[in-house]
């Protein structure tokens, strides 16, 4: 008797020859989908952030960077600073977002001549939604995904090694998912977004964020009550990854002797009387610190002013398009003071902001 297999043995290899080269094809397309098409269903923030990565990419950044969080990205509209700038802040955004944003920049053939930086107190002691929406977005390359983790591993800062949401990978495995864009990474956005469905939208969204020079908006409503995140801080103590981060930005821009203005955007009437007194000190203790060792990094205004709750468009501290438009303004003028060798500027204060033009 022969040595052959029995008829339903090849069937069943041939079925799983054919199941295997399914799934391969299935994977390779939903691959080339998720790489080529991520406007088709990425969230409707996600355009915004690649604004601001094609303002990079083509170095059309302007003389004034703006770095930092969502309240940054909001607050500071370029087009009322009187100068040519670029807003790359963006929402969720720390130190690690504002320093890739950065070493992009400087290697731009004429990059930005001052930076203004804006982080809330939350943004220097939690790590926010680096994995969900950074990693995801594309914002970091492989190696700087590579150095992240380091840093961590040498600080003993485990914050930022993997998503509050377990994935299953490995350390070093997920930094190469991420930054190649497995498709599995993308299944709940593939779903939520039907596949092609937000690609009109997002469309839209970016050549808005293009045409706003980077700033947008989250909430947009006609007020808030509500107690931000800050209010519910006790202290500050910040992630020593996202310490390590900000130095190396402040390093960063004074190698190349570029002045850095960090101004912290208001807080409605709510969250001022909510905060504690112990944070508020450590917050500008802080950045007293690093103000005393780069002495081109100065805090300009206030730390978190009080700004009446009608300036507000949601209960994260974001300000509406007229409170918006009332910040940028007064720091325009503030600007304009640091521009020209000014020390200080006044409190940021809707009510004279209005006065001096007349409203």
């Amino acid at each position: 008797m022969g040595g052959g297999k029995a008829p339903g043995e090849i069937g069943a290899g041939r079925y799983l020859a054919v199941m295997g080269v399914t799934f391969a094809l299935g994977l390779a397309a939903a691959w080339a989908w998720v790489v080529a098409m991520p406007l088709a269903f990425l969230d409707p923030e996600y355009p915004y952030w690649l604004a601001k990565q094609r303002m990079l990419a083509a170095c059309d950044l302007g003389s004034v960077l703006v770095l930092g969080d969502s309240r940054a990205a909001v607050d500071v509209i370029p087009a009322r600073l009187g100068a040519s700038a670029a807003n790359l802040a963006v929402g969720g955004g720390e130190a690690i977002e504002a320093d890739a944003a950065l070493s992009r920049a400087l290697a731009c053939p004429d990059p930005p001549r001052r930076v203004v930086i804006s982080f809330d107190p939350w943004h220097f002691v939690h790590a926010d939604l680096f994995w969900e929406r950074t990693a995801r977005f594309g914002f970091l390359s492989l190696a700087e995904l590579r150095a992240l983790r380091a840093t961590g591993e040498r600080l003993g800062d485990a914050s930022f090694a993997a998503p509050r949401n377990p994935d299953g990978l490995a350390g070093p495995l997920r930094d190469l998912a991420y930054a190649a864009r497995f498709p599995p990474l993308y299944g709940a956005s593939l779903a939520k977004g039907g596949v092609v469905l937000r690609l009109a939208s997002n469309r839209r969204a970016l050549a808005a964020g293009l045409a706003a020079r980077g700033q947008y908006y989250f909430g947009t409503g006609a007020g808030s009550d509500a107690v931000a995140l800050d209010g519910a801080m006790t202290g500050f103590v910040p992630l020593p990854v996202l310490d390590a981060y900000f130095g190396t930005i402040l390093a960063r821009l004074a190698a190349r002797g570029i002045p850095a203005d960090f101004v912290a955007m208001p807080v409605n009437e709510e969250t001022a009387r909510s905060m504690s007194p112990a944070m508020l000190a450590g917050f500008a203790a802080y950045l007293r610190g690093w103000e005393a060792r780069y002495p081109g990094f100065r805090v300009v205004g206030p730390l978190l002013t009080a700004w009446p709750d009608r300036y507000f468009g949601d209960g994260f501290g974001h300000l509406n398009p007229q409170g918006a438009a009332l910040f940028s303004d007064w720091f325009a003028g503030c600007l304009a003071a640091r521009m020209a060798g000014g020390e200080a500027c006044a409190p940021p204060q809707p009510g004279a902001v209005l006065a001096a033009k007349g409203g």
